[in-house]
């Protein structure tokens, strides 16, 4: 469905259909006293658009946009409010709503990942001198020239080693503090001894030490670490995006004098005005005023609903036509919002139990090359009664079974994965993303905005010629409806010029009216202009005392959306179509794309049960989806997908975003996943087959710390060099 209302004014960037995404070069401001957020943006120059328009409003001295959150800062005056900005943003053609900076994080800052990049730096740049000193030793030094390239190498490689291992020891600390085994605790300990019998035998002038080993250790885990992190996308919370959208001032009626105040300071029963434009802060019901709500955040209706008085009204919800006055009934945490957040905050909970394949080798692969190593330790030392010999095949055995490859296996297989549906189109944000998608049977798709392009077109204006089709054009462009905005660009397209209409003005809820050459003429509702309903999406047109006509609209398929659908159905999927929208329209749609199971006026507590029920039923569900409405049923989902036009908190909640507006890169993302997860099996067998051959030579002591780490890295590159596969 439409999580916005972006058909209501043209894009004032044609390149957005066309041109791929750019990332600002500038941060955010650190503190920005608005923030907003900004759905239909897509390319470099939305954002000289935006940033040209705020700064055009008077009292703005900054603004800078983020085109990656999809978001602008603004510094302002105290009399900037955020509806004046959103007012410029629309006359330039550009949807903007108002965001809670207090409540959304605006760094957007990698910390994690310069952090690892660091590491990753200083450990390689420690392996390179170290392995070079190491050469002069393996070349035959002796002596004290040997003893002096050790302590070098100790210098070197000891500072490096504390600094660039601090992930691997701090994970694993954590683990055996809560009384259990993790992947990283194998993995220090191999660091630490190492470094430990390395010291040893320098001290005491031994012919080897193995301080390349332990900081070539480090150097490919980090690089495996890393490759990890980046086929993460910033994973911002969905709940946390929700609780932002909720309005934070409202204009409060009080003795008739309007004031503006803070949604939380609201009560039940206070009488709130929302302005034409503008989103409603609270539940309630309309008190005063008539007007349209497009409800597409709520519910996914594709087009706007009548309000007027005793009209029920949630928070989200946006007013378009005409002032109204509300009687408040939920405000803040009592909102149906915030309970969709609460809906989406347990979603996001219970999806972060899934075990990847990584995990649950490390559950059975910690434990054994632990017993592994100290049996080898104890055997040799009962063997030989050299404490110094058991300590070095005790490394060895470590080392070579180190979980390096285990470590890049699954990292590989997902970067190089995550590059290719990159290319294709689709940006994966989670690093169990593609292992879980390889296991969807069933796909549930929202229909508004996902299967279709959000946006009504008239279906034919052959028959609105002449003087009818100017007339219809001045008035469709005094409109701000959905309709009237949708046949305005299509008469615009098509070479018309408006007809001189008088007295123009807009009517609430029913449409928009003027004079022509001394006749009433009028464009909106079936019984606002005399004609009966057709049951279809339309608009009438009225010109005097003739009949009126019907101007049919219908909502055009988005770029690859049928072949998808076959595409699954030919794999065996279950294909489900579930939307906000009426019976009669889903099950319409539902035939013309081929979709048998169908559930129409869904809410998003019941996309959520839909999904949630699937799941009890041992499904293995992809959620499609793009709206408010579709956030907790994508955040519930096993694996989750959105386009890009999305709104902020649906994207949040997806495991992977469309950057393009077909859907084509979902079927090929599918069978990418299934490639992946045998890549990564793959890649299992090839570290556990190495084990299996390497680990008798460690512990009958043929193989020293050294050759250990050479044979790791062997195994290692080998790993990396089957993920390249899959490019």
């Amino acid at each position: 469905m439409t999580a916005t209302f972006e058909h209501i004014r043209p894009s004032a960037c044609p390149a957005c259909n066309v041109a791929p995404a750019a990332e600002h070069l500038a941060e955010l401001p650190k503190e920005a006293a608005l923030m907003l957020s900004l759905p239909g943006i897509h390319c470099a120059g939305c954002i000289s658009g935006v940033e040209r328009a705020l700064l055009a409003v008077p009292g703005v001295t900054e603004a800078r946009v983020n085109l990656t959150l999809r978001r602008a800062a603004v510094q302002a005056g105290q009399a900037v409010s955020a509806e004046m900005l959103c007012t410029a943003l629309a006359r330039a053609g550009y949807e903007a709503h108002e965001l809670d900076p207090g409540v959304l994080a605006t760094t957007t800052a990698d910390r994690q990942g310069r952090d690892l990049l660091m590491r990753l730096a200083v450990a390689f740049f420690a392996m390179m001198n170290v392995m070079l000193l190491s050469v002069a030793v393996w070349s035959g030094a002796d002596g004290v020239t040997r003893d002096m390239m050790h302590w070098i190498s100790a210098a070197i490689a000891i500072p490096a080693v504390i600094f660039s291992g601090r992930p691997f020891y701090a994970s694993a600390w954590g683990a055996l503090r809560a009384w259990r085994l993790n992947m990283d605790v194998p993995i220090t300990l191999a660091i630490v001894l190492a470094v430990g019998t390395s010291l040893y035998e320098t001290m005491h002038s031994g012919h080897h030490a193995y301080f390349d080993a332990a900081i070539a250790l480090c150097t490919f885990l980090l690089a495996g670490r890393y490759l990890d992190h980046r086929t993460r996308a910033s994973a911002r919370s969905a709940a946390q995006e929700l609780a932002a959208l909720e309005v934070p001032r409202a204009l409060r009626i009080t003795d008739g004098a309007e004031e503006t105040v803070a949604v939380a300071d609201l009560r039940v029963g206070d009488v709130v005005r929302v302005k034409p434009g503008g989103r409603i802060p609270v539940d309630g019901r309309v008190l005063s005023g008539q007007s349209e709500i497009d409800r597409s955040l709520m519910t996914g209706e594709s087009l706007p609903a009548f309000a007027g008085e005793g009209t029920l009204v949630s928070a989200g919800e946006v007013n378009l036509t005409g002032p109204l006055s509300i009687t408040v009934t939920a405000a803040g945490q009592d909102t149906a919002l915030h309970r969709i957040a609460d809906l989406v905050a347990v979603a996001e909970a219970g999806r972060g139990n899934y075990t990847s394949l990584a995990d649950q080798a490390a559950k059975l692969y910690a434990p054994g090359v632990h017993i592994l190593s100290v049996l080898a330790a104890v055997g040799w030392w009962l063997y030989t009664q050299d404490l110094r010999i058991a300590l070095n095949i005790a490394a060895a055995v470590l080392i070579i079974t180190c979980p390096c490859a285990l470590g890049l296996a699954v990292p590989a297989v997902t970067t190089a994965a995550s590059g290719r549906l990159f290319r294709k189109g689709l940006l994966i944000k989670n690093g169990t993303a593609l292992e879980r998608l390889a296991e969807v049977d069933t796909v549930v798709f929202d229909k508004t905005g996902t299967l279709t392009t959000g946006a009504p077109t008239p279906l034919t204006l052959a028959d609105l010629t002449g003087d009818g089709a100017r007339v219809a054009l001045a008035l469709a462009q005094a409109s701000a409806h959905p309709l009237s905005q949708s046949l305005a660009r299509a008469l615009s397209a098509r070479g018309t010029r408006p007809a001189h209409v008088t007295d123009l003005a807009e009517v609430p809820g029913f449409g928009v009216q003027g004079i022509w050459q001394g006749q009433l003429v009028r464009l909106g509702r079936a019984a606002w202009v005399g004609a009966e309903a057709t049951g279809d999406t339309a608009s009438f047109l009225s010109l005097g005392d003739g009949a009126p006509m019907a101007i049919p609209f219908a909502d055009s398929l988005r770029e690859g959306a049928a072949d998808l659908v076959a595409a699954l159905q030919a794999q065996g999927k279950r294909v489900i179509l579930v939307s906000g929208d009426t019976e009669a329209a889903v099950t319409r749609f539902a035939q013309t794309i081929g979709i048998t199971e169908v559930t129409a006026e869904a809410l998003p507590q019941d996309k959520a049960a839909l999904v949630a029920d699937l799941a009890a039923q041992g499904a293995k569900v992809l959620m499609v989806g793009d709206g408010l409405n579709d956030t907790a049923a994508l955040a519930g989902a096993h694996v989750s997908i959105s386009p890009a036009s999305a709104l902020d908190a649906a994207r949040s909640a997806s495991d992977m975003v469309l950057m393009g507006k077909s859907l084509a890169p979902i079927a090929d993302a599918m069978r990418t996943a299934t490639s992946a997860r045998a890549r990564i099996r793959e890649n299992f067998t090839i570290a556990t087959v190495y084990n299996v051959l390497a680990v008798p030579l460690a512990v009958a002591g043929l193989c020293s710390p050294l050759i250990a780490a050479l044979a790791m890295s062997s195994s290692s590159i080998t790993v990396g060099l089957n993920a390249l596969r899959l490019r």
